[in-house]
């Protein structure tokens, strides 16, 4: 048999790294493993679109018909359970087993548990297509929402929820929402925003107990409020998917830890998407993981080119974004990379914060406004961080001076 090209994890990163490997013109066997019985989707809009349309469906990367017309094997409905590392070969959930000659791991990441007792069928997560359909189902103004964790996943749920006319209450442990990432100055925004639309924030707050009796949710908080809840919807971050390479005996470090061509310490194997830390040559070679659909989409398709031999490092700046009541924020780098900022004022509100450091270079640009206000500099602000410029603070502060000749200097 011929040892082809297996990926295990058929997401974004997974979809995108076989539909890849064709498009280079490898024609050797491509076998795509999956736990879902799904075709590959994307999962943004799951805490967006999914919540507020009539009838919900997934946004698949490809059809039945083109992974067949690419001769591209999707095994849905079971999981990696071992990689043999010597016989390069993997067992699958359903006792068969996969001879490879390139394994991709693009396995994902796993929303994190709160480790509390109380916790029962009204107490949910949001990771697939069937727990989005789940908790949509909730979403009436008949109910009520709590939602445990103020980033991203969890502020665009609240936003879907109030759109669908349900009251909700959003607590957060930490001092302000968007905590991780994002610049205090837009976290206002966004957490005006919010309370603008009815949503109850409270932030600062510790969760003491939570009772869930299959009817209804009891939070008692820190400071002795109590939240009572049809449904509590817990988003406190994600967690690596790493135990197929734990088990392998590869190397972990805040995921499954590769070097700049994505390869793990066994030359075969290679890791890609959220479960994956890699050194950012662009922040002198930190190690980052970061949960993406961009990133997904670029190390899936950088994936298969080295896979097949390109040995081309990872350079792409990280870029993240979030739409909520019409606000579109979008950040590209690592903003605590920067020491100081400079903010630009666009039109209707919408604002740029540039980050700097010491020695004046722009390490990462975040911006929020209605729209696609800022996407156009964002854009740009990214190839001046890929450029690793260092443009006069004066020139990114006024609105004058186009960041398009910037780039050109």
């Amino acid at each position: 048999m011929t040892r082809g090209m297996v990926i295990i994890g058929a997401g974004e990163c997974g979809g995108r790294a076989a539909l890849a490997l064709r498009e280079l013109g490898y024609d050797g066997p491509v076998t795509l493993v999956g736990d879902e019985p799904h075709l590959p989707y994307e999962r943004p809009p799951l805490s967006k679109d999914a919540m507020t349309s009539d009838a919900p469906e997934i946004k698949a990367i490809a059809s039945d018909a083109m992974l067949a017309e690419k001769s591209i094997r999707h095994i849905h409905s079971v999981q990696a359970v071992t990689i043999d590392r010597a016989a390069h070969a993997v067992w699958l959930s359903d006792g068969s087993v996969l001879p490879y000659g390139k394994l991709l791991l693009a396995t994902g990441s796993t929303p994190r548990r709160l480790p509390m007792p109380g916790l029962g069928s009204r107490c949910v997560y949001l990771r697939t297509f069937a727990d989005a359909l789940a908790i949509r189902s909730h979403l009436t103004p008949a109910n009520r929402i709590a939602i445990i964790g103020g980033g991203f996943i969890g502020l665009e749920l609240a936003a879907a929820a109030r759109k669908l006319g349900a009251a909700v209450t959003v607590i957060e442990a930490q001092p302000r929402i968007l905590m991780r990432g994002v610049p205090a100055e837009i976290a206002e925004i966004v957490h005006q925003e919010h309370e603008a639309e009815g949503v109850k924030i409270l932030t600062g707050q510790g969760i003491i107990s939570i009772a869930d009796d299959g009817t209804e949710v009891c939070i008692a908080l820190a400071d002795g409020q109590e939240i009572v809840a049809d449904l509590a919807v817990i988003g406190i971050g994600a967690v690596p998917v790493t135990g197929l390479a734990v088990e392998a005996g590869l190397t972990i470090d805040n995921g499954i830890a590769v070097d700049a061509t994505l390869r793990t310490g066994d030359p075969d194997i290679f890791a890609a998407g959220d479960c994956c830390s890699f050194p950012l040559a662009v922040y002198a070679g930190r190690r980052v993981r970061l949960e993406a659909w961009r990133n997904a989409q670029e190390q899936g398709a950088l994936a298969a080119r080295n896979m097949l031999g390109a040995g081309e490092a990872h350079a792409a700046v990280p870029w993240f974004w979030s739409d909520q009541y019409g606000l579109s924020l979008q950040i590209a780098g690592l903003s605590d990379e920067g020491k100081s900022t400079v903010r630009r004022d666009l039109s209707d509100g919408a604002f740029i914060l540039f980050h700097l450091a010491e020695d004046g270079r722009l390490m990462a640009a975040s911006g929020i406004g209605p729209g696609n206000a800022v996407a156009r500099d964002i854009r740009l602000a990214e190839m001046l961080i890929a450029k690793r410029a260092k443009p006069a603070p004066e020139a990114l502060g006024s609105q004058d001076v186009k960041l398009k000749s910037l780039l050109a200097a």
